[in-house]
């Protein structure tokens, strides 16, 4: 099999993220003396200069941390809807779903204060030491990945009819970015200059300072600067104008969290993922559904995966949600596994199939049309990564970054929202509003219905695998609902063919073919799913083709490289050797470590 890269291998500490400047940013405070977390937090913050169309610090992210020798914690930095955010709000405006775009798409943002918190608690530098590489890439600027310029070109007239401040800082002259061009963004600098003297202000102790700066943006000049730009009418993808509900006391009020991660365990390796605000247990539900035995790659390993993703994502659609009232457990319960396992038959499901966990009836929204037999109706969509349209709708737009460092400390990371295409730029800020309020229904009574103080059901799914009980992987995927396809076959082909050049094959396992189903609702405005539907690499070979049409799979063949952004470290229990790979679809992702 085709391999672009080698898998790194060192001793020291290893990164991997989405873009080459993140990753390198992150390497250079591990080599300054931080930790993994250190790292992490100084990567995230180049990340929102750099990938601006991916992320944004008016956005959301979660992660999952593993303290050498302690264990496991999810750090929830998505933040809920705003008090104003109610149903009836959104349906006096003639609405049926929440925009895809503008503020009334916001939810608190939770990236930053997540990202703080981590430093605070489990981090060894100053926020000057960790912000300085972002500042230098915003004040001084950094060449534009060919995306960017190509996003900004999708929703042209956009900003320039409407979002006018995006337009002033991405289309200057009326010139996007162009591929290789130094682009700049001075509020943005301020922005973090201004944070970092508001912690100086506060005295000499480290901690002090972030929770000065953790102040000042919830309390501060930042909060008070989105909250009069979310309460401006602003068009959005219903094509009117609205104004958000986002007020400063819905950002002064939000604490990112930690909690445990849910988990699952399948031939000797455990897998922790986010709870059911995320689409995370998703994954572990797939995991449940597998047979011991698994041939990789074969037609009818292809197969089964295809079928146990539509099964698990039926029951997202009808159990996942902050307001959830049916546990992880009884989703993984042997009992219920079995039933659903038995769904799986030798033809593909054309079938929106939720079950039954604990003998309840499954609830789905009305735009979900569920119809006789089971089945759902909706219109297709485009699938990958970014897909934007030209009311700068966006569906999987994300980043990911992994780390772990000389101690063992590890962490997988996966920062999204507030995209340059989300919401207007607030010009004395640099940065958009999110738009993550959009994953929720305006249905009542469901596990995700909008509902003020919930968290929106997040598509964001960093993942943590362990083997006896021991953090050993840390990695995850840009993608939207794609992303805990990619990362399951990822896991899969790592799980199935461990032992490569005496550790695990992360960049075999990354390069290898890959594919995704939109055979349920998206998470995305305007919800629709493409029944059946199977999208893979042309890669994966012309005899998995044929057997997959000839289960009846609707099969698209895509561009040979065109599914999958993973992202991995890992750190080898026995020998204690670390090893890191990155995805080399997009030319973007990179890898560092020694």
């Amino acid at each position: 099999m085709v391999q672009t890269r080698p898998t790194l291998q060192g001793t020291f500490g290893m990164v991997s993220s989405t873009h080459w400047l993140a990753s390198a940013a992150a390497m250079a405070v591990l080599e300054d003396g931080g930790n993994a977390y250190d790292a992490a937090v100084a990567g995230a913050f180049v990340l929102h200069v750099v990938e601006p169309h991916l992320n944004g610090p008016g956005g959301e992210v979660p992660m999952i941390l593993a303290p050498a020798g302690g264990a496991p914690k999810v750090l929830c930095g998505q933040g809920p809807a705003p008090a104003g955010a109610t149903i009836e709000h959104y349906t006096s405006l003639g609405l049926d779903l929440v925009p895809g775009t503008g503020p009334l798409a916001a939810a608190v943002p939770g990236a930053v204060e997540a990202w703080l918190l981590l430093l605070h608690d489990h981090g060894t530098k100053s926020l000057r030491e960790v912000l300085k590489y972002a500042i230098h890439y915003a004040a001084d600027g950094h060449p534009a990945v060919e995306r960017v310029g190509a996003t900004v070109e999708t929703v042209r007239e956009l900003f320039e009819n409407e979002w006018t401040t995006s337009a002033e800082l991405y289309l200057p002259g009326g010139i996007a970015p162009k591929p290789g061009g130094l682009l700049k963004n001075p509020a943005l600098a301020e922005t973090w200059r201004r944070l970092i003297a508001e912690a100086e202000a506060a005295g000499s102790d480290r901690e002090a300072q972030i929770e000065a700066a953790r102040k000042a943006w919830r309390e501060g000049f930042v909060a008070e600067a989105l909250a009069v730009f979310a309460a401006k009418p602003v068009m959005d993808s219903s094509g009117e104008r609205h104004a958000g509900t986002l007020t400063a006391d819905d950002i002064a009020a939000f604490r990112p969290s930690y909690e445990d991660p849910v988990t699952s365990t399948w031939n000797g390796w455990t897998v922790a993922k986010a709870g059911l605000w995320s689409q995370g247990p998703a994954f572990l539900q797939q995991l449940a559904l597998l047979p011991d035995e698994l041939e990789y790659a074969t037609p009818e390993y292809y197969h089964r995966l295809i079928e146990g993703t539509k099964l698990a994502m039926a029951d997202r659609e009808a159990w996942y949600g902050d307001s959830a009232d049916v546990s992880v457990e009884a989703l993984l319960s042997p009992e219920y596994t079995e039933v659903r396992r038995k769904l799986i038959g030798e033809r593909a499901s054309f079938d929106l199939r939720p079950g039954c966990p604990e003998g309840r009836e499954p609830k789905l929204s009305r735009h979900a049309r569920y119809v006789a037999g089971g089945g759902v109706t909706a219109s297709a969509i485009g699938a990958g990564e970014p897909t934007v349209a030209k009311d700068g709708l966006t569906r999987g737009d994300t980043c990911h970054l992994d780390v772990v460092d000389r101690w063992g400390n590890m962490i997988a990371a996966t920062p999204s929202g507030g995209w340059l295409q989300s919401n207007p730029v607030v010009p004395e800020l640099g940065f958009p509003l999110g738009t993550r309020l959009q994953m929720a229904w305006l249905d009542p009574g469901l596990p995700n219905s909008l509902a003020p103080g919930k968290r929106p059901r997040t598509t964001l799914s960093p993942s943590l695998a362990l083997r006896d009980g021991v953090p050993v992987m840390a990695f995850g995927t840009p993608g939207g609902d794609q992303q805990d396809q990619w990362n399951f076959h990822f896991f899969l082909a790592v799980a199935l063919r461990e032992k490569v050049r005496g550790g695990l094959d992360l960049q075999g396992a990354i390069d290898a073919p890959n594919w995704h189903t939109d055979s349920f609702p998206s998470s995305f405005y305007p919800r629709g799913m493409a029944a059946g539907s199977v999208t893979v690499e042309s890669r994966i070979g012309a005899d998995v083709i044929a057997a997959l049409e000839g289960r009846g799979h609707d099969v698209t063949v895509g561009e040979p490289w065109s599914e999958g952004r993973l992202c991995a470290v890992a750190k080898d229990p026995d020998t204690g050797v670390l090893s890191a790979a990155a995805n080399s679809r997009g030319a973007q992702g990179y890898a560092a470590g020694r």
